[in-house]
């Protein structure tokens, strides 16, 4: 029997909110955890995702990222999360570097609580089923789809959705049925839909001249759990892949937003994405710590 610490945190709060953004566990060693035990202790948490620190030769520490089902080689809140726990057990500071399936990425911290991560370059690929298709299986209608939806990948390939409208965005009812039949290259059926939050916007106006303020949106994730469908709060990834997307796209650069999520999974999210005048893709966010301990197996 051995003693394994954890910590607690939410990753992409809003504002004062502490009871906001999307839960993390994140194991303080998992060096002496093999794979069986990391899996069933992020099932025993039951939380999006669990991650554990371990030792790296090439970078401040790897870590490895599990659902309660399965292990993924990059997510964004998972990144930004461990990393402030990282620097709160000495093994970085502000500027730190993390190993993962995915490959190793860059995280930096302004402040106490803000974490920025730099994605890999993007790569996209075209959706080979038609509007009605994609309409379909958000159970919206063709005119609710906006220009040129894609499959992106910075680390994870996941469908990118514009939609034409905020009000869109929130009627949207994945069919689970239908979103089987949309797969990414690792097999996996994940949706992530987006619009500008104001009236009168479209997503073809993102970025236009190249703008230095920041434009705001609203975004939903969507991803299956058995026969269901389930809604993330936060979703890093798709944040960096909304990135993506932008430069997939032509957009003029730079390009900056800041991405409600959560709203309709009664958990309000912020997230900060900017894409440099260099393609280069960031996603940041604020991280607190709620608490931790310690379980004995």
């Amino acid at each position: 029997m051995a003693s394994h610490s954890y910590r607690l945190i939410n990753v992409f709060t809003r504002g004062a909110e502490v009871l906001s953004g999307n839960p993390l566990c994140v194991f303080e060693n998992g060096a002496a955890l093999d794979d069986q035990t990391m899996q069933a202790l992020a099932r025993q948490f039951n939380l999006s995702e669990t991650t554990f620190i371990l030792p790296s030769s090439v970078a401040n520490a790897r870590v490895r990222i599990f659902t309660p089902s399965y292990e993924m080689p990059f997510a964004g809140h998972p990144t930004l999360g461990t990393a402030h726990i990282c620097r709160a057990l000495g093994l970085g500071g502000n500027e730190l570097t993390l190993e993962m399936k995915a490959g190793v990425i860059r995280v930096t911290a302004e402040g106490a609580d803000r974490w920025t991560l730099q994605a890999n370059p993007p790569r996209w690929r075209e959706v080979e089923e038609p509007i009605g298709a994609v309409a379909a299986m958000l159970a919206l209608e063709p005119r609710d789809i906006g220009e040129r939806p894609l499959w992106v990948s910075t680390g994870r390939e996941q469908l990118v959705v514009p939609l034409t409208s905020a009000d869109a965005v929130r009627r949207a009812r994945p069919q689970p049925d239908a979103l089987a039949r949309f797969t990414s290259e690792d097999g996996g059926s994940m949706a992530y839909i987006f619009a500008p939050r104001g009236t009168g916007h479209s997503t073809r106006g993102l970025c236009a001249g190249a703008t230095v303020e920041r434009e705001s949106l609203i975004a939903r994730f969507f991803f299956p759990q058995g026969p269901a469908v389930l809604e993330d709060p936060a979703t890093g990834s798709a944040t960096a892949n909304l990135g993506g997307w932008c430069i997939a796209l032509g957009r003029g650069l730079p390009c900056r937003f800041e991405i409600s999520q959560g709203e309709q999974a009664a958990r309000p999210s912020m997230l900060y994405l900017d894409v440099d005048a260099d393609r280069r893709v960031h996603v940041s966010g604020d991280v607190v710590e709620l608490g931790r301990g310690s379980l004995t197996i």
